[in-house]
């Protein structure tokens, strides 16, 4: 499979914020906080990358965002607004902004791939007609409409994992956020689920992944957030993955991709001001071929 080139940069940084997190403090039970005073903000239609070691607090903030966790303090916001901590504001929040956990089998309760995917719709309240439209289009958006009748028991670990990412997307949410959705995946399958994640982008949903994969962040994120139980930076996602210091205070190895533009440019091969590359077929581009 041809690996995909998708170059970050597109969100504008001005872009008012979908979904957001002021001054959060969570904690499990009576442990030492997690996070004290997080900040996150989520914009219209970007990749936003959470980076950091294991232990270090992304699901965690993955769940503050999407209501399945609720913080000890601060505030999660909608589109500037406020969500209050009533059942009625999570149960909003909760269709707006759809996590998907990293384990699929964590999700998977229903005996056929149609079935799990119509639960969310169907709670929903939707007539029969409204659900069956929005399974047939989520199944046909992940590429597994051929599964549709299948057992959930019998599929793959990368086709329970679609399966599950379409029963969020017949929810319609704005937000998806992925609790590293490329793990455990061979690399063709990595390449397809983000040639998939790159088009519920394109068709309008914001996308907030967490991974420790600094190279996949790299080649196809808009902004990064790099977390060790706090905010260890933050910004566009060339910027911050450029800095050495800082990933290695989050105990995550170098970007590929500096470390090549680096060389490259010491080579003359790579003018100065021009940006890494992010993929090897990038750099292929830039080498000398035979005539």
């Amino acid at each position: 499979m041809t690996s995909i080139d998708l170059p970050p940069g597109g969100v504008r940084d001005t872009a008012p914020a979908v979904l957001a997190g002021r001054d959060l403090t969570f904690g499990y039970d009576d442990a030492e906080p997690v996070f004290t005073g997080l900040t996150v903000e989520v914009r219209p239609g970007e990749v936003l990358a959470v980076l950091g070691p294991n232990g270090g607090g992304k699901t965690t903030l993955l769940r503050l965002l999407s209501g399945s966790l609720r913080p000890r303090s601060g505030q999660i916001l909608l589109d500037g607004t406020g969500v209050p901590q009533s059942r009625r504001g999570i149960g909003g929040l909760r269709r707006r902004v759809q996590l998907v956990f990293q384990d699929p089998d964590d999700q998977l309760f229903s005996a056929s791939v149609r079935q799990d995917v119509s639960f969310g719709p169907l709670n929903q309240g939707l007539d029969a007609e409204a659900v069956r439209e929005r399974v047939d289009r989520a199944l046909h958006a992940l590429d597994i409409t051929a599964l549709a009748d299948q057992p959930t028991h019998l599929l793959s670990y990368g086709q329970r994992k679609r399966v599950v990412l379409a029963g969020a997307v017949a929810m319609r949410p704005s937000v998806l956020v992925l609790d590293e959705p490329t793990a455990g995946l061979d690399p063709a399958g990595v390449e397809a689920m983000l040639a998939t994640l790159e088009g519920l982008r394109a068709a309008g949903t914001t996308l907030v992944v967490s991974t420790h994969e600094v190279d996949l962040a790299y080649r196809w994120a808009d902004r990064a957030l790099v977390i060790d139980r706090g905010l260890l930076g933050s910004g566009p996602v060339r910027e911050v993955l450029d800095d050495t210091a800082l990933l290695a205070a989050a105990r995550l190895r170098p970007a590929w991709g500096p470390a090549v533009g680096r060389a490259l440019r010491t080579a003359g091969l790579l003018p100065v001001g021009a940006p890494d590359p992010g993929t090897p077929e990038e750099v292929t581009a830039l080498l000398p071929h035979d005539r």
